[in-house]
């Protein structure tokens, strides 16, 4: 039996919006048992939040944004995949600005700061999501899949017309693999797309300092890439970080080819639509008949209203 757990001590990062460019100071506190991951935006007007929940999900373009009403949070994905490595099911993210900050462009950062802040066990049990019938998605050269599995695992594929990519794959099972073989793989983009992304208001943040860039044929930043696979591993960190808004943990095997926000968001809606893919149990193994921290939520006015 796995009981939850929340961090011991808050957790303090300042760093540069990938898109906006801004500098954002971040707070990642502890929170109660069975409240989630909830994001509190303190530079408007009542702090308002946002639920890092599927249903939240407003955006999907180059990042996973979040809103509610007319306050949104982008760029989480990286925090998120975090916040499922380091085990956490329970936290309150402060920022004061419009996204998370972006760091080096991976989640190393996040997860070795929860490190350093310990963990605490909390007395409730954790919830799991077991899928009980497998679910396909196919958006062109795109699809995925979840099925049925003893414990969450998932495996991504991606494949470039480019030197440096290639195909390339990674299989992450929780559990076995170490969180530290995903938590240092960043975000990557392409130099001609740059100029492009800033007239549109994306990337203004982005630099070699927070990604692997590549031209027509090779990797531009310096010291090169961490892993030769550093690319298939990153999208399934970006993965990792999507399906934590499962707002539960999931029980299943998930295999993902050239997939991303979009496509994770929408599998998990499919999940979702049918009561017959899953039931949810605690980990003791019992049936669990409500989706407790997300039940709380809506009973504090939280409507998914897009």
């Amino acid at each position: 039996m796995v009981l939850q757990r929340t961090l011991k001590r808050q957790v303090e990062l300042e760093g540069i919006g990938l898109h906006s460019g801004r500098l954002i100071r971040m707070k990642v506190r502890p929170a109660e048992s069975n409240s989630g991951i909830v994001f509190v935006r303190t530079d408007l007007p009542g702090s308002p939040e946002v639920i890092a929940g599927h249903q939240f999900v407003v955006n999907t373009q180059l990042a996973t944004t979040l809103g509610f009403q007319k306050v949104t949070v982008g760029t989480v994905e990286h925090l998120l995949a975090a916040l499922q490595g380091a085990g956490l099911d329970n936290a309150r993210v402060e920022l004061d600005g419009p996204e998370v900050p972006i760091m080096d462009g991976s989640a190393v950062i996040f997860y070795e700061a929860f490190q350093r802040a310990g963990y605490q066990t909390q007395a409730q049990v954790r919830t799991i999501l077991a899928l009980r019938q497998k679910v396909e998605l196919k958006m062109g050269e795109k699809w995925a899949v979840a099925e049925p599995s003893s414990c969450f695992e998932i495996h991504g594929s991606v494949e470039w017309d480019h030197p440096a990519i290639g195909y390339q794959e990674f299989c992450y099972q929780e559990g076995r693999t170490p969180f530290e073989e995903l938590a240092s793989a960043r975000t990557f983009g392409f130099l001609r797309d740059v100029e492009r992304l800033k007239s549109h208001g994306l990337a203004r943040g982005g630099s070699l300092e927070n990604a692997v860039v590549l031209n027509e044929s090779e990797v531009l930043n310096p010291g090169g890439l961490r892993y030769p696979d550093e690319f298939v591993r990153h999208k399934v960190l970006d993965a990792l970080g999507d399906f934590k808004l499962a707002g539960v943990a999931i029980q299943g095997f998930i295999r993902l080819h050239r997939a991303g926000h979009d496509l994770h968001r929408q599998l998990l809606a499919e999940i979702f639509k049918n009561p017959d893919c899953f039931e949810m149990i605690d980990d003791s193994g019992r049936e669990e008949k409500r989706f407790s921290h997300l039940q709380a939520a809506f009973a504090r006015g939280f409507v998914a209203s897009f």
